[in-house]
């Protein structure tokens, strides 16, 4: 681990490399860039302004292999190391944010725990602790270098827009301090842990002096005048002599003359006397400068931090420390009595490692839970033969405070704060980790539904599995399997209040299992059966209410044991939380498509001498709207303006937004104002509207009579030009920044004259960027792909660039394409037909 890298902003400046301009990319493998340690104070700095800009606890930077395929952690502020050990080195595919927003140049935030694991199981299952989050891009221009993540406690809500552009801004600050650097540095080097600044207090002052022997001469420091208490000091030595208590001074004197004589350093404890009448004590460190008469003297005033030693020391509870690693540094009198453990075997440990009572994993959770939520928590430990301690953990990002006190007197070893005395069996965890991780993956009902038959089934050794939901007071059967053709049939509908086992366990909330068809009978006489001889009926049960049941067959009699009851239980809650946010996704996602649709164009207009067409494809995975668009306008003097865009998020808010951005960019272009103005008066806009979302956008304003085109480009891909004979480039518009990230920015507009015939493509991030290839990668591959289309009309040409992403199923991004080709009627200037198409910018 390389040592904390004071975040200085003065520091040393970057290397100049006349080559890093033309040095080529780094080779594929194994190969690892030159690390340029120079760099790291950038890094710490960088980090930890972008950690102060959001207010926030806690930050992570991951820069980029030399491969460009993972995402290392290069410095860490905050935060222990050792909790994001199964997140230290991520693959850029991964399904984490930290990957996406390297990915995608986007910025992601997660407000809670719920959304974390609704979006990012996996990053859930490994830090299962509730927390906020956001990560933002390190880039500048078209180099991104890496990732910041930084973190909130739990419980605050959503970082408002004004937070998440702040860290934006910081990392692209960051990663203009890179530039330089180029390839010199990446995340291949031990991560730099970036120390935070200590807090204020009087624990430990420390002031310095010069003493002059031969002279009898002091220099001091403004520190030690402070510590001191004297206002202007006029050098004389007797002037601190005779503010110590009278039986210190010559002992003092004594020490010094010896260690100048012998020139050795000298330790001295002194008094010092205050105006109060009292005395503080400080604490000499000195050593001789060498060929001269003088001392270099330390002079350390600890009273404070004595004092309040001695007042912790005094307390009958037990009081210690933790480091933000877990090590113990500080443990007082009454938590040694407490804990039957010496500070000598306790100090600089990790409790869990050194009291075997306490190495149950259960009791280190809890420190990682604190620590990562930045919320107090408290739990109950049993030191042996049977005494109960109740812990209290007080956690900030500089570490841990902790308090114990003897519980009260019990003879009920299964507190329910204590951990349970018998652990679940691996089997049990495993059904219960391999559904979760299932059920997170699902979105719609029957996505859930889907996954709890392929899980269940086999996990348990059970033939028929129903899964029923309550709706208008009758129970409707969403899913089934095993079960003989229309044997469920006399039970769609039933009352909820019918008696029945299946409707009993929804209003009792208590599932009912049953070893035998003996048993199932003789409870509930003449129920309809078929061949399964045991049963399970379980609730389901979110947010305290009951959303449906699930009844589970199996063809043999078994017993259920108090651990596959309770695992069983488990499962149905697990169950119950998926399909209720499965159900409000659906509802969402139905009232936001019908909203998307009536956003998007119904048909395109007719302009002389141009034909177009479009597609929109919703993405496959997740929220399945989003905020692309795209709107084709004529122009009075016969032109059009092309018009596509993309706000950022798959949400109703996003559509929402969509919406608005698409009227107001119809409204500015609908005169003659010049595209680079209607980018600008949207991009006040969406600043004004203040909705916490970017946007990017590409307008064209094209004349098809002359073939001329002025285009606009916000954040956005280049559209594709392919001409007559087939030759397809990226059309060269010049970049300008995307939507909404400040008020004040300009976006440079470009002049091009097009070729006869020629074909425009414009189209969102979605068509191009994948888990597997680069953006750029998408659009040389899509370039390609226009290139060697032998289609001659539009619609089918459309079809076919859309290609395999209409049968994605995994597909997480929408996609809107607008096409446009020149067809020659009513144009002029055909005498220069052959002349370059670029006209200039």
């Amino acid at each position: 681990m390389r040592p904390g890298v004071p975040a200085d902003p003065s520091g040393p400046p970057p290397r100049t490399d006349p080559e890093a301009a033309t040095r080529p990319d780094p080779p594929r493998g194994d190969a690892r860039p030159r690390w340029d340690a120079a760099a790291e104070p950038l890094l710490a700095d960088g980090l930890l302004r972008a950690v102060r800009s959001t207010a926030a606890y806690g930050g992570v930077l991951y820069l980029h292999s030399a491969d460009r395929r993972s995402l290392a952690v290069a410095a860490v502020v905050g935060i222990p190391l050792s909790l994001l050990e199964p997140f230290r080195r991520i693959a850029v595919a991964a399904p984490l944010p930290v990957a996406d927003s390297y990915r995608g140049g986007r910025t992601i935030v997660l407000a809670d725990a719920d959304e974390t694991m609704r979006r990012y199981p996996r990053l859930a299952v490994g830090l299962p602790y509730a927390h906020a989050s956001a990560a933002t891009p390190v880039t500048a221009g078209d180099r991104t270098f890496g990732v910041i993540a930084v973190f909130w406690p739990a419980g605050g809500g959503r970082p408002p827009a004004a937070t998440r552009r702040q860290l934006r801004t910081a990392g692209n600050r960051l990663a203009t301090g890179l530039l330089p650097y180029g390839d010199r540095v990446g995340g291949e080097g031990p991560p730099v842990v970036v120390p935070l600044p200590v807090p204020g207090g009087d624990g430990i002052r420390l002031g310095f002096l010069d003493w002059d022997l031969a002279a009898n001469r002091l220099t001091v420091d403004e520190r030690l005048r402070e510590i001191l208490g004297t206002g202007p000091f006029d050098g004389r030595g007797a002037a601190l002599l005779d503010r110590l208590v009278p039986e210190d001074v010559a002992p003092l004197r004594e020490a010094v003359r010896q260690a100048a004589r012998q020139g050795r350093p000298f330790t001295h404890r002194v008094r010092l006397r205050d105006s109060g009448g009292g005395t503080r004590q400080l604490d000499l460190s000195g050593h001789p400068v060498p060929d001269s008469a003088r001392l270099v003297v330390a002079v350390a005033d600890a009273t404070a931090a004595e004092a309040a030693t001695a007042a912790v020391e005094r307390l009958r509870d037990g009081v210690f420390a933790l480091d933000p690693d877990g090590r113990l540094g500080y443990v007082n009198r009454s938590a040694e009595m407490l804990l039957h453990a010496t500070r000598a075997d306790l100090l600089g440990r990790r409790p869990w490692d050194v009291l075997t009572w306490l190495a149950d994993p259960a009791y280190e959770d809890r420190y990682r839970s604190a620590m990562l939520s930045q919320q107090p928590t408290a739990f109950l430990a049993r030191r042996p033969p049977g005494h109960w301690l109740a812990f209290s953990l007080y956690p900030d990002a500089h570490g841990l405070t902790g308090r114990i006190v003897p519980a009260a007197p019990s003879e009920d070893t299964t507190l329910p704060e204590a951990p349970p005395p018998t652990p679940a069996s691996l089997g049990g965890v495993y059904h219960l980790l391999q559904l979760a991780s299932a059920l997170t993956e699902a979105v719609t009902v029957r996505e859930v539904a889907e996954a709890v038959v392929d899980q269940i089934l086999p996990g348990f050794g059970g033939q028929e599995l129903a899964l029923y939901l309550a709706r208008g007071g009758r129970m409707h059967l969403v899913t089934e399997s095993g079960y003989p053709q229309g044997f469920l049939d006399p039970f769609e509908g039933t009352p909820i209040r019918a008696r029945l086992p299946g409707t009993e366990v929804f209003t009792t909330g208590a599932p009912i299992f049953f070893e035998s068809a003996r048993e199932l009978s003789a409870a509930y006489p003449g129920i309809p059966r078929d061949e399964m001889a045991a049963w399970a009926f379980l609730p389901l049960i979110a947010s305290g209410h009951p959303v449906g049941s699930l009844i589970l067959g199996f063809d043999r009699p078994r017993p259920f044991t108090a651990e596959d009851r309770s695992v069983l239980t488990a499962l149905g809650g697990l169950i119950a939380q998926a399909l209720e946010r499965a159900r409000l996704y659906d509802a969402e996602s139905a009232v936001a498509r019908g909203l998307q649709q009536a956003l998007l164009p119904h048909r395109l207009p007719a302009v002389p001498g141009l034909d177009i067409t479009a597609r929109y494809l919703p993405g496959t995975r997740g929220m399945d709207i989003g905020g692309d668009w795209y709107d084709v306008l004529p122009t009075p003097d016969g032109g059009v303006v092309l018009i596509i865009g993309d706000v950022e998020g798959h949400s109703v808010k996003a559509a929402a937004l969509m919406g608005q951005l698409r009227s107001a960019v119809r409204a500015f272009a609908s005169g003659d104002d010049p595209v680079e103005t209607v980018a600008r008066r949207t991009n006040h806009l969406l600043v004004d509207l203040d909705a916490g979302l970017l946007a990017s956008c590409c307008l064209l304003r094209l004349h098809p009579g002359t073939r001329t085109l002025r285009a606009v480009r916000a954040g956005h891909p280049p559209p594709l030009l392919r001409e007559a004979d087939g030759r397809t480039t990226a059309l060269d518009l010049a970049g300008g920044p995307l939507l909404g990230i400040d008020h004040d920015l300009d976006f440079p507009a470009t002049e091009a004259r097009l070729p006869p015939g020629a074909t425009l493509v414009l189209y969102t991030d979605g068509l191009v960027e994948s888990a597997t290839a680069t953006i750029g990668e998408g659009i040389d591959r899509l370039r390609t792909a226009l290139a060697h289309a032998t289609t001659p009309a539009l619609e089918p040409l459309a079809d076919f660039l859309l290609g395999q992403a209409r049968h994605d199923a995994h597909r997480a991004d929408d996609i809107a394409v607008l096409i446009a080709r020149l067809t020659g009627a009513g144009s002029q200037g055909e005498e220069s037909v052959g002349t370059p198409w670029r006209a200039g910018s």
